[in-house]
């Protein structure tokens, strides 16, 4: 149950200061770690997802492969390929490639107020998504993403549009 999830809370330095419960950091909108992973094929597209509809926010919106946050005690590399499993069914190798800060109130009142690590991957084989977690997924050209963005803005995630639009994320391509 997410309302028992405990995450890592930090200050501006992006370091821990304790951890709080998943819901209770986002209605008060603490400052916490999170992360978001970008994973490509060998065709340069990118697998990107629809959220489930039962998400406490962003449901139904089309994302990054996949965003979590570390448990108490996990490193980030153990928590990043964890949470590629659990939501997307498969892993691979990931790399570092930036992390920034954001900060965003949804219509339901929960605010995201993240420094969100960028990891990156690649994978070209099969896999079966969790239905849990996502409702559809697909492959896309970073063409065909970022003009659908300009099209239709509200059928993604705020912090996937923040990534595409940082100048870290082109240097990492």
């Amino acid at each position: 149950m997410d309302s028992e999830i405990k995450i890592p809370v930090v200050d501006d330095q992006d370091q821990i200061i304790g951890y709080e419960e998943k819901l209770l950091v986002h209605r008060k909108g603490l400052l916490h770690r999170a992360f978001s992973i970008l994973v490509f094929n060998d065709n340069g597209e990118l697998l990107i997802h629809k959220r489930a509809y039962n998400k406490y926010h962003s449901s139904g919106l089309w994302t990054n492969t996949c965003c979590g946050h570390p448990n108490p005690g996990e490193s980030m590399e153990d928590a990043v390929s964890r949470r590629l499993e659990e939501e997307m069914g498969f892993t691979c190798d990931l790399f570092f490639g930036f992390k920034f800060h954001y900060k965003t109130t949804f219509d339901n009142g929960l605010t995201e107020n993240e420094i969100d690590h960028v990891y990156f991957g690649k994978y070209n084989d099969d896999f079966v998504v969790n239905p849990d977690e996502v409702v559809d997924f697909k492959w896309v050209s970073m063409d065909e993403v970022r003009s659908s963005i300009d099209k239709e803005p509200e059928a993604y995630s705020y912090w996937f549009k923040e990534i595409l639009v940082n100048e870290a994320f082109e240097e990492v391509l």
